[in-house]
């Protein structure tokens, strides 16, 4: 057990050396905006979503504005991230839904989020620990599934198992950031076909190394 503690400390260690400045790279001014690219992330891109937005916030500046747009006028403004019918039915409906139940603020318990329409857990996640500092859980996407398992960190194969592993074994204070290190990290170095592992700061401590 001890040795494992020991590994887990060397790897967040240097995690936090080689990524200092890992943060969400969706781009929000406020918590109802995370909220909204957050949901537009699902089975797209931080680069994609990054692209839509700006325009987007332009035309619905606020979540009175998405409550009380036509589906179509959302589905028009999002089309480019994929999957937009069923994205603006989650938006507009979390929007009418933040009016009604929360005074047009966005809850800050996981309960409340998750019970938003098109709301999981990993999206709560994300608004909860960078929009509101709360460290709830954490992330658990594509890249933290890879890079977690690869790591020998878990063996669970759903997110929900994933993230409970995870939780156990990594501090608190540290669950929202260590999220952004293992997605930068996969973004960067573990790639889902060709990982870097020549270069890989982390070679030395991963039993997937050589594998690849």
């Amino acid at each position: 057990m001890k040795d494992k503690e020991d590994k887990v400390k060397k790897i967040l260690k240097r995690l936090s050396q080689s990524y200092p400045k890992a943060h969400c790279e969706l781009k929000y001014g406020n918590a109802f905006e995370l909220l909204v690219a957050t949901i537009l992330s699902a089975q797209c891109t931080d680069v994609r979503v990054n692209l839509v937005t700006p325009a987007l916030f332009q035309k619905f500046p606020d979540v009175k504005s998405f409550a009380k747009a036509q589906l179509s006028e959302i589905e028009t403004a999002i089309r480019s991230t994929g999957f937009y019918r069923n994205k603006a039915k989650s938006i507009k409906g979390c929007s009418e839904q933040i009016i009604e139940k929360y005074g047009g603020k966005v809850p800050k318990t996981m309960e409340a989020l998750y019970g938003l329409p098109g709301v999981g857990r990993k999206t709560a996640n994300v608004v909860l620990g960078n929009a509101f500092g709360i460290e709830e859980g954490i992330v658990v996407d594509t890249h933290v599934n890879r890079v977690s398992r690869r790591l020998g960190l878990t063996q669970e194969n759903t997110p929900e198992k994933i993230e409970l592993d995870l939780m156990k074994k990594v501090p608190r204070t540290q669950w929202t950031q260590f999220s952004h290190w293992l997605i930068w990290h996969g973004r960067r170095r573990c790639y889902a076909r060709k990982p870097d592992c020549v270069h890989c700061e982390l070679a030395s401590l991963c039993p997937s190394f050589g594998q690849f």
